[in-house]
């Protein structure tokens, strides 16, 4: 009986020992703030590790718990948590939808420490209607060329610099049973995005829009006609029925070397890279309207982040939007996401990445239906894909996407001037 009584002693003071022990980690994470976080790109999770792990090593009283959604769900996903009021302390703007900010559902960071470092211009993408910034610019976005440099050094082929060349050099890959362009058509954005990246070498970049947003001309301009049908010539080049594949499809068709070009975003250059490291890639950070003269790179701001105003940790989270304007920040994104950083003075260790920041600093031009037109009901934009992927199918004419596209504009579009 006197050995179980001793048993029974140490076994109490064991457990005691791990009661304490367990009681003091419960202890050390209470005294933590976690902020939920959202976000559309579930891809982007593991990259976020390093920039989480540098903020919680600067404030290490603070976690960020990172929580992505698929893309085509998380509008909704947001607009069910903002109602609630219990939902994320931080989430992802879209870069053309004000409505967040708008609403009140955000809380204004327009006097924030740190906000100098984010070029004006990419500051717009966050504002209000009324130019008061709600959120940091996370990125800025490029439309590119990707091209196979295997591809073409084995068909003696330079990277286009016009799109005189850009169709010269995809008839002499067609020519050798070489699909040129991975171009799919399922959905209306993609082609918008084609004509996003193409269209500003035909229609004049800068100049045009200009006079487009100042009212002194509109969609029915003769060189922004001609920026369609040159798209439309293009279809020529793209895989056989490129409108029933899938955008995947038309990657994969990439980075399998089944294709020689594929055009979209600078964002995807990780995803190619993840997919086939093997592949020796080639960008063309933009079209030129003549030979030899400065290629024109289509860019915008893609996804700001922003406080909620209903999260009861506010102050905690405008330290994480803090972060976000520092250099230390720019640089662990550019070099963990392979893309452009949206603050200034981030020099892209990728040498790639680098050629694309540099042509953004000399000769930027909007993707003009996305920032410029995303208003109406439906949006301008909207109506613009739709009409597009119209008449890639034959279900409606050039003529017809101008139409549409002037008649959704004057609904709603009141010029600067």
């Amino acid at each position: 009986m006197k050995n179980a009584g001793v048993f029974i002693s140490v076994l109490f003071m064991f457990l005691s020992i791990a009661l304490v022990g367990c009681s003091s980690e419960s202890s050390d994470n209470s005294s933590k703030t976690t902020l939920k976080m959202y976000s559309w790109r579930t891809q982007d999770k593991d990259n976020y590790k390093e920039i989480i792990d540098a903020f919680e090593d600067k404030y290490p009283d603070i976690k960020i718990k990172f929580e992505p959604f698929k893309a085509t769900e998380y509008d909704q996903i947001v607009t069910n948590a903002l109602a609630s009021g219990s939902g994320p302390d931080i989430i992802q703007m879209r870069p053309t939808d004000k409505s967040i900010q708008d609403n009140g559902d955000l809380v204004s960071i327009d006097d924030m420490e740190g906000l100098e470092n984010i070029p004006d211009e990419f500051k717009e993408a966050a504002m209000d209607s009324e130019g008061e910034v709600f959120g940091v610019p996370l990125t800025v976005n490029n439309g590119v060329i990707f091209y196979n440099k295997e591809i073409f050094e084995e068909y003696n082929l330079d990277p286009p610099e016009t799109v005189d060349e850009l169709i010269k050099v995809s008839e002499e890959l067609k020519e050798n049973d070489v699909t040129p362009i991975a171009q799919s058509g399922k959905e209306g954005y993609l082609l918008a995005m084609l004509h996003g990246i193409i269209g500003p070498s035909i229609y004049g970049g800068n100049d045009f829009v200009d006079s487009l947003l100042a009212g002194d001309t509109d969609f029915s301009d003769d060189s922004f006609v001609e920026s369609i049908q040159t798209i439309k010539d293009l279809e020529d080049f793209f895989p056989d029925n490129f409108v029933g594949i899938s955008d995947d499809d038309a990657k994969s068709l990439f980075f399998t070397g089944e294709s020689a070009m594929y055009i979209n975003g600078d964002y995807r250059l990780e995803e190619f890279k993840d997919s086939n490291p093997d592949l020796d890639i080639g960008i063309v950070p933009g079209l030129a309207a003549k030979k030899g003269e400065e290629p024109m790179i289509t860019t915008w701001v893609d996804g700001s982040y922003g406080v909620v105003e209903d999260s009861e940790h506010k102050d905690e989270a405008k330290k994480f939007m803090e972060f976000m304007t520092t250099e230390e920040f720019g640089q662990i994104f550019t070099d963990e996401f392979q893309r452009v950083s949206a603050v200034d003075g981030v020099e892209p260790e990728d040498p790639q990445v680098k050629e694309v920041a540099e042509v953004n600093d000399d000769n930027p031009t909007p993707y003009l239906i996305l920032q410029h037109f995303s208003n109406g009901e439906p949006t301008t934009k909207e109506t613009f894909e739709n009409t597009l992927q119209g008449m890639f199918v034959g279900e409606t004419s050039l003529d017809n996407v101008i139409e549409e596209t002037q008649d959704s504009v004057d609904k709603w579009f009141e010029p600067e001037n």
